[in-house]
């Protein structure tokens, strides 16, 4: 018999990973991490409040992007916003697609401190389809799936045969497969390095593919409890699946490379998923940077200039939320009554004033005249 998939391997599922070629990665990884959480610490409530809000966002958004479904931004952070408990000035009203994808996030992270059982995936899936349908079609839910029928990742192809990128094991054999996953996560915490032990688990499950849909939003929740575990917190602070997201060529090739082949070795993939860690802390850190600037901008201007208008500084704010590339075409008078309601004559004077001030650098002139922050 050839071997053509990961689960059929004489090995499975003793997995191997090569501790020395992933110490570099491992290391680059864990520092971006030890420098988000420092600066974290450093941040004011309302910054690090909107951070987790941030991140619990994007982390939804695009969990949901990579299975192809689009999920309104100002929903899920109305959403996220009360699960935080964070003011919500949006009167968006709840969408059951948000609020399911959320539910699950929600349910994984928070339950860091104690095992994982069958009953909690099964929980997942179950909030993940609440009408029982993938769309129109109707799946078991809250269960593992059991047709007879193989569960293959295929691409169609009009009047040809299918491709078949990959064959996961048989319905009858999943209980038996989730089983092992499930002693292995729960006896594995703390033995070895927990982005190893993430990236190993989200393979492990996807390989399997137990359920009849949704496997891969359930494997991202499943690597954010063992992030959770990881950190010893439910605080979230970046967003993974924001990284998978932008890189899902790299994504698809890595996971397809790693199961549609009998080998155990897991280093090429274990090194690509902790790089995408690293990414991700990387982006929350830019995150924070820009946060506490925007704090040391808005203390020095009130010090420096206490007796500027409410219309100033909204235009300000807008300015500055715009770098660092700048306010598209830049501000012009037009532009500054639109955002603040005052009059032409009104915002030419309040303009000119930041500029005489310093705040903003005025170019151009006539109708051509526009006006950048300074920095």
């Amino acid at each position: 018999m050839r071997f053509m998939y990961l689960w059929q391997s004489p090995d499975w599922p003793n997995f191997q990973h090569n501790a020395q070629a992933l110490a570099p990665v491992l290391a680059q990884a864990r520092l971006a991490q030890g420098r988000m959480l420092g600066l974290a610490s450093s941040l004011q409530w309302v910054d690090l409040a909107e951070l987790q809000l941030s991140g619990w966002a994007q982390e939804a958004v695009a969990t949901a992007q990579i299975e192809g479904e689009i999920l309104q931004l100002n929903s899920v952070r109305a959403s996220a916003a009360r699960r935080l408990g964070l003011p919500d000035a949006s009167d968006t009203a709840r969408d059951a697609r948000t609020e399911a994808t959320l539910d699950v996030l929600q349910a994984a992270v928070n339950q860091w401190q104690r095992p994982l059982l069958d009953d909690d995936l099964f929980d997942w899936h179950a909030a993940l389809f609440p009408t029982g349908r993938s769309g129109i079609t109707r799946i078991a839910t809250g269960a593992y799936r059991s047709h007879v029928e193989p569960m293959q990742i295929v691409t169609p192809r009009l009047g040809k045969p299918d491709v078949v990128y990959y064959q996961a094991p048989a319905s009858a054999d999943v209980p038996a497969h989730m089983a092992l996953l499930l002693q292995w996560f729960n006896q594995s915490l703390g033995t070895m390095d927990g982005l190893v032990r993430a990236a190993i688990a989200h393979l492990w499950f996807e390989a399997i593919h137990p359920f009849e849909d949704g496997n891969g939003r359930i494997g991202r929740a499943l690597v954010e409890l063992a992030l959770a575990q990881d950190m010893q917190s439910s605080q979230r602070l970046f967003s993974l699946s924001t990284q998978l997201w932008q890189d899902r060529a790299g994504y698809y090739a890595h996971l397809q490379a790693a199961t549609a082949q009998p080998n155990m070795d897991l280093t090429p993939w274990v090194q690509w998923f902790v790089g995408r860690v690293e990414a991700a802390c990387h982006a929350a850190l830019g995150q924070m940077q820009t946060a506490l600037a925007k704090n040391r901008y808005w203390s020095q201007l009130n010090t420096d200039h206490p007796g500027l208008s409410a219309s100033q500084r909204k235009a300000l704010a807008r300015l500055f939320d715009a770098q660092p590339v700048g306010f598209k075409g830049g501000m012009s008078t037009e532009k500054y009554v639109n955002l603040t309601s005052t009059s032409r004559a009104t915002a030419y004077r309040e303009l000119t004033e930041l500029a005489e001030l310093g705040l903003l650098l005025r170019t151009g002139q006539g109708r051509g005249t526009r006006y950048q922050l300074v920095l």
